[in-house]
């Protein structure tokens, strides 16, 4: 038995379907069939023999390729899909029910239509869906999500520049824990180590196991040592043992730019240093002898 690599429409994630005899290429189009149904799908990867364990394992399998039918239909998926959304928005807001819409996504086949949404709380839709089934005419579903399955769905770029982890090739959220960016010597600003989800980052947890087992250490931030100011820059101690060779540099504010440009400016200075000598002076003539007697 073949197996190829496919990436399905909805949720745009490649996965391995038995294929059989079929003979695909790249980037061609198939109809697949899922656990939800009939499904558009591009070959990623050309068929290739497996053994009998991992043909067990997969319950997916290539249909037939796409025809010219197909695409027409494929082509209209994207339309229909944004008026089912729309209208299942007006009668949230109808009913003011307390959830958040996500995505909706059509089967091939349009025999089943599934709605995505977020709330805090249980929320009884029972009357949506009668009227979403009244006015599509198809198989609904709703289908409470996190907020990770939500970023996972809409997608985005991430604090590295890179397209969502989740929603570019992760297949199953992992367990993240503040541990690990403890561990790994990170900022524990919520801000910084959290995703577009809220969460935080799914990044944590690649390079944990090597910081746990000690085969990479975190960096350490440096402190200021005694007689250094403010903006000052060295190494320290074991850094200084690990690079004997190298030396301690001390980087100092610029001074700051005197006012010659405004005579104003340098006459209230001069008058206010005027003003704290006669002070100090006026305190050194009001001060009281010792009058204590002198002793033999």
């Amino acid at each position: 038995m073949n197996i190829a690599r496919i990436r399905l429409r909805k949720p745009r994630r490649v996965l391995a379907f038995l294929c059989g005899d079929i003979v695909l290429r790249r980037d061609e189009p198939v109809i697949v069939e899922t656990d939800q149904g009939l499904e558009w799908g591009w070959c990623v990867l050309p068929p290739e023999p497996c053994s009998s364990e991992m043909e067990e394992k997969i319950s997916l399998r290539v249909v037939r390729k796409a025809t010219f039918p197909d695409e027409e239909s494929f082509h209209t998926l994207d339309s229909e899909e944004k008026k089912a959304l729309e209208l299942c928005r007006k009668r949230i807001e109808k009913r003011n029910l307390a959830m958040q819409l996500v995505d909706v996504q059509y089967t091939f086949d349009r025999h089943k239509v599934t709605f995505f949404f977020t709330a805090e709380n249980r929320v009884d839709f029972r009357e949506l869906v009668r009227d979403l089934a009244h006015e599509l005419h198809s198989r609904i579903e709703l289908r409470h999500i996190q907020v990770r399955d939500r970023s996972k769905l809409v997608g985005g770029l991430g604090t590295c520049g890179r397209p969502l982890c989740c929603a570019h090739w992760l297949e199953a959220f992992i367990p993240i824990s503040m541990r690990m960016a403890k561990c790994q010597n990170l900022s524990l600003n919520p801000g910084k180590i959290s995703g577009q989800c809220g969460r935080l980052l799914c990044c944590l947890h690649y390079e944990n196991e090597v910081y746990e087992r000690g085969d990479l250490k975190p960096a350490k931030i440096s402190h200021f040592h005694e007689g250094e100011e403010e903006g000052q820059v060295s190494l320290t101690d074991e850094e200084h043992e690990g690079r004997p060779n190298s030396k301690s540099f001390v980087v100092k504010p610029p001074p700051a730019p005197e006012n010659r440009d405004d005579p104003r400016k340098n006459v209230q200075a001069d008058a206010q240093k005027a003003g704290n000598a006669k002070k100090k002076h006026k305190k050194k003539r009001n001060k009281k002898p010792d009058r204590r007697p002198a002793t033999s």
